[in-house]
């Protein structure tokens, strides 16, 4: 079975399932994307190794494991998702230590998190893709039947997200009482936040 290359698109908060984000992951040589539902902490972790510039105070679970495989040599070379299971996808980190390498079974949020981490690539078979993959649509219609449910959902979670944004305006801030919000939200460990604020800074 051929394997195919993905890229994190997104994430995105699920209204319809409280405390769960739907992660986007997207075919590099393609248009497909595959949507994962996952928790509200794998999806902090994720979201604060996408945003290189917002550091928690106290390293996260995903950075411990990080720095444990440093200290003793070991490297996640890559993160296979390999089996989809009544909707449950199945991933396992590629290891290596002293050129051994070694299959690790990861829940597919933790492996993806650590995968950033590690700079390593994400990879699903073909079939997976075939099964599970949707293609994205900017304005699905509600009276078309015939299109996917798992697409409609998707949409609606990343449409909540880009109203989300808007609706958070920090334009009538000044640039010190930014810092000091994204001071807060680091501290309090708000780091969805804390990213909004800093994009905000980054504007000025």
């Amino acid at each position: 079975m051929s394997l195919v290359r993905l890229n994190i698109k997104g994430i995105s908060y699920s209204q319809t399932q409280n405390g769960a984000y739907a992660l986007i992951l997207n075919e590099v040589d393609g248009d497909r994307k595959l949507p994962i539902v996952i928790g509200a902490f794998e999806a902090q972790s994720i979201a604060i190794a996408l945003e290189k510039e917002i550091r928690p105070p106290r390293p996260l679970t995903h950075d411990l494991f990080k720095n444990f495989s440093d200290r003793f040599d070991i490297v996640v070379k890559q993160v296979i998702i390999h089996k989809l299971v009544d909707g449950v996808f199945y991933s396992s980190l590629i290891c290596e230590r002293d050129k051994i390498e070694e299959i690790i079974d990861a829940r597919t949020s933790d492996a993806i998190a650590l995968a950033l981490r590690f700079k390593a690539p994400i990879f699903t078979y073909k079939n997976i893709l075939d099964k599970a993959g949707i293609y994205l649509k900017v304005n699905p219609k509600k009276d078309d039947e015939d299109q996917d449910q798992d697409s409609i959902l998707v949409d609606e979670l990343v449409a909540e997200e880009i109203e989300a944004n808007i609706q958070e305006n920090y334009t009538n801030k000044s640039l010190q009482e930014l810092h000091t919000l994204l001071d807060e939200a680091v501290n309090n460990e708000d780091y969805e936040l804390a990213a909004k604020i800093r994009d905000e800074i980054s504007k000025r």
